[in-house]
């Protein structure tokens, strides 16, 4: 494991380790974290591009889709030499040019409960980017098993919301389902191919997910777990919505068996 910066690395991210909080510490734990961000899309672009420029040691992408002509208004990642090359290979090839400090893991895949836990397994943090529910809800639970943080991002027409999961640090933490209770394999909302998404509204989540993402590693300010903060691009304006764990939902007898067997 790195015990320290390079010469050049301190002189790359010199601007964000004089921040309050931060510092060449927070900076080396950037550098010795290991993220996922599954999917590499409209929010996936602005957080793979951040996260890179911020100096995380090793960063995961997972998607199994590829650029199509729809995708360039709001997937910032990608350009139009990038048609019909899977998206994970776009990404990698713009972080590395970006910043070779960066190692870059590509999954060439979608995230399905088949594979979910041993790819989750090789990371300490976990950014779903990814759009529909049944998805979702497999990377949370995956991660709330795992011991895993997880920022969630969301976003349609011009609206957007993100939040944090740490459910296994106890009832202070809901998860997922907490957030959404649904009958499992339905899902919630049609996706952007059928309502639409202003490609600005996703550089502003993505935006937010990279810093809470941050925040998570190096251990500064207030997480959201436990809150959902709500972005309305319209008014201009964000909510912040307290997110309360139901006492009905899976995680919290799944934290009260975890909580028996340590204390047995």
């Amino acid at each position: 494991m790195e015990t320290k910066l390079t010469q050049e690395e301190n002189r790359h991210y010199v601007r964000q380790m004089i921040v309050p909080g931060w510092g060449e510490a927070g900076q080396l734990r950037l550098k010795q974290s290991r993220i996922l961000v599954i999917g590499a899309g409209g929010l996936g672009a602005p957080v793979l591009l951040y996260l890179a420029a911020a100096g995380v040691g090793a960063i995961g992408i997972a998607d199994g889709d590829y650029v199509e002509g729809s995708n360039l208004h709001r997937q910032v990642i990608h350009g139009i030499e990038d048609l019909d090359r899977p998206k994970v290979a776009s990404a990698a090839e713009k972080l590395r040019r970006s910043n070779p400090h960066v190692l870059v893991t590509e999954h060439t895949f979608p995230v399905h409960a088949g594979n979910a836990d041993s790819l989750i397994a090789q990371y300490d943090l976990v950014v779903d980017c990814t759009d529909n529910f049944t998805t979702r809800e497999t990377i949370a639970l995956t991660c709330r098993k795992a011991k895993i943080p997880l920022v969630s991002g969301a976003a349609q027409i011009t609206d957007g919301t993100i939040t944090t999961f740490t459910p296994y640090k106890g009832a202070a933490h809901p998860c997922f389902n907490c957030l959404y209770p649904r009958s499992p394999g339905s899902d919630l909302t049609p996706g952007c191919s059928q309502i639409g998404v202003a490609g600005p509204v996703l550089a502003v989540i993505g935006g937010l997910q990279a810093m809470e993402a941050v925040k998570e590693i190096i251990g500064m300010g207030d997480s959201l777990s436990g809150r959902v903060l709500v972005y309305d691009a319209l008014s201009a304006r964000t909510e912040e919505i307290a997110l309360e764990r139901r006492g009905a939902c899976p995680c919290a007898s799944a934290c009260e068996e975890e909580r028996r067997a340590v204390n047995s």
